[in-house]
């Protein structure tokens, strides 16, 4: 832990230092009259081109290319260090004309759901291991069948062996549309246990009506419950750690797109040296 923190302490502070340089190179090029519109614009567009390889250098990991872990690491920081360049480039004021604009909120989306991404990797990394079995994303549809599986075989039994629908009612009321579909997603990734408890504290309350038989029956509906909350919070976490990337990823390629555009437009009414 403690490497791990002077790494990343090393990295903030190389961070901090390339960015004061870059605005003195960018002083120093204003004072010199160059274009340093062109010039932060090249920079920008080649930082931009690099994040967009990352994703590309995830799926040919057969490559000499370096470690992912590398790549990710230089992919976060220069990532952070492209809104200085940004910045730089428009002259920190807001965009003029429909392509500025268009080219300012892509770079706006894809800055933003990155630096989300980075947070919600951090944090739903750890707080995966604080509940349920860590499961793989494609296994948990099957694991959730298994238990509603289980959770009817449980219910039908105890019609065969009680006279009392008691079970039954309370399963075709409140367990079975429960159990038929992952629930409670924005609780789960807000860390709310308020449904969980909602639906435990209704089932405790309903033994009253029941007897000792099914006392027992509706203990083993409680545990069902709680296997079946802990899938749903396995689930939500590990699909809001895949599904930003479909933001992400599609808005960087756009933005790479629209950057080769407004290169070939502004080179084509350029002149003059840099």
């Amino acid at each position: 832990m403690q490497k791990h923190n002077r790494h990343r302490i090393r990295n903030l502070s190389l961070l901090v230092v390339s960015a004061v340089v870059l605005w003195l190179l960018h002083g120093l090029a204003e004072t010199a009259l160059r274009d340093t519109a062109r010039l932060s614009g090249w920079l920008l567009f080649g930082m931009i081109v690099f994040l967009a390889a990352y994703n590309v250098r995830k799926k040919l990991p057969f490559l000499p290319l370096g470690s992912s872990a590398a790549w990710l690491q230089f992919h976060i920081y220069v990532g952070l260090l492209t809104a200085v360049v940004f910045g730089l480039h428009i002259g920190w004021r807001l965009p003029n004309g429909g392509l500025e604009t268009l080219l300012a909120s892509l770079y706006g989306i894809v800055f933003v759901s990155g630096v989300a991404g980075l947070a919600l990797s951090r944090s739903l990394a750890k707080r995966l291991t604080t509940r349920g079995n860590e499961v793989m994303f494609e296994r948990i549809p099957v694991y959730r069948k298994r238990i509603a599986s289980e959770v009817e075989t449980i219910v039908l039994t105890s019609l065969d062996t009680s006279e009392s629908t008691a079970i039954a009612q309370f399963y075709a009321e409140r367990l079975r549309p429960y159990f038929s579909v992952t629930r409670n997603f924005w609780h789960h990734l807000l860390q709310s246990n308020r449904p969980r408890f909602a639906l435990l504290s209704e089932m405790k309350a309903y033994h009253r009506f029941l007897n000792d038989d099914e006392r027992l029956v509706m203990l083993d509906l409680e545990d069902r419950v709680a296997a079946k909350d802990d899938l749903d919070y396995q689930h939500t976490l590990q699909a809001t750690l895949k599904y930003w990337l479909f933001v992400h990823i599609p808005i960087t390629y756009a933005l790479v797109a629209f950057a080769v555009f407004h290169l070939m437009l502004v080179s084509s009414f350029a002149g003059g040296a840099w």
